[in-house]
């Protein structure tokens, strides 16, 4: 359905209806304000799409900084777990040394 323009209908009838006597000045001044609307509505979907422009801009550059953060995190994630599994692993050999310690202790006082 093709959108409809009410400011263009006022000059479309007034052009098109020949039959009533209108002073030419007249019809040209109803075409001034309805270009001005029409001005003024081009100057505020202009000013929208540059504030939507920065707007995109401003979150394109926070998500490449929000990823940065998140490789380096993962990165650090991965190190943290490595290091932990070599802290279980030691944990293991030193409770092993421990239990063989004590075992042998026990077979001593025997």
């Amino acid at each position: 359905m093709p959108q409809s323009f009410p400011e263009f209908e006022t000059v479309a009838e007034a052009q098109a209806d020949n039959s009533s006597p209108r002073p030419e000045g007249v019809a040209l001044a109803m075409s001034a304000d309805d270009f001005s609307a029409l001005e003024e509505r081009i100057l505020r979907a202009v000013e929208l799409v540059k504030r939507e422009r920065s707007a995109r801009a401003s979150a394109e550059d926070r998500a490449a900084k929000a990823e940065a953060q998140v490789r380096e995190h993962t990165a650090t994630a991965d190190q943290l777990h490595k290091e932990l599994e070599a802290l279980r692993a030691e944990r293991d050999h030193v409770r092993q040394r421990v239990e063989r310690l004590l075992t042998q202790l026990d077979a001593i006082e025997l």
